[in-house]
């Protein structure tokens, strides 16, 4: 678990013991690269540290997969909406590499939060930066021609930029596979 641990203390001076409670909470498991780990219509109450892999999390809209988010080593992924409001989300998550993950249930979670506030605070400052990442990204989407969305991503995101295949990225930025063909053959 060093990068989960190394990129929650990035975030929050998490404590040794609170970090060991979680550990004792948490299940390794390893999924085989295009593993769906969470399915949109369904509730699902786990959340999945990254340690090793890539996920990312995508939409479908009028039968096309719309790509919102990646998380990689160190990141949390899961169901927003099973989070937050204990429902079925619309968002379905798929390993994209074979991915190491520690999984505990949203119930844990929060009862370790309550049980240790450097837990929930590392959990609020998390969510903060997760908002703030995805306002650039809805901004950038909104206020940038697609190369200009490119270059930022590879800003944000160059970890994503070198692993992640063309038509996700694509999706991402809003643009069709073509066009961010031609926008990388102009840079290299």
């Amino acid at each position: 678990m060093e990068r989960i641990v190394r990129r929650m203390r990035e975030l929050y001076p998490v404590s040794d013991e609170a970090l060991g409670l979680l550990a004792g909470r948490l299940e390794r498991r390893v999924y085989a690269p295009r593993t769906v780990i969470v399915e949109a219509g369904k509730a699902d109450r786990r959340v999945y540290f990254i340690e090793r892999g890539m996920t990312r999390s995508y939409s479908l809209w009028d039968g096309r997969e719309v790509t919102s988010w990646f998380s990689l080593e160190g990141d949390v992924t899961c169901s927003s909406w099973s989070l937050y409001r204990g429902r079925a989300g619309f968002e379905y998550v798929e390993t994209l590499e074979e991915t190491e993950a520690y999984v505990t249930t949203t119930g844990e979670l929060t009862e370790l939060y309550g049980l240790h506030i450097d837990l929930a605070n590392w959990g609020r400052v998390l969510q903060q930066e997760n908002f703030l990442l995805l306002q650039d990204v809805h901004l950038m989407r909104l206020n940038l021609e697609a190369r200009e969305r490119y270059e930022m991503m590879q800003r944000l995101f160059p970890e994503v930029c070198r692993r992640a295949n063309l038509g996700h990225i694509a999706s991402f930025l809003g643009i069709t596979q073509q066009s961010l063909s031609r926008i990388r053959g102009r840079r290299d």
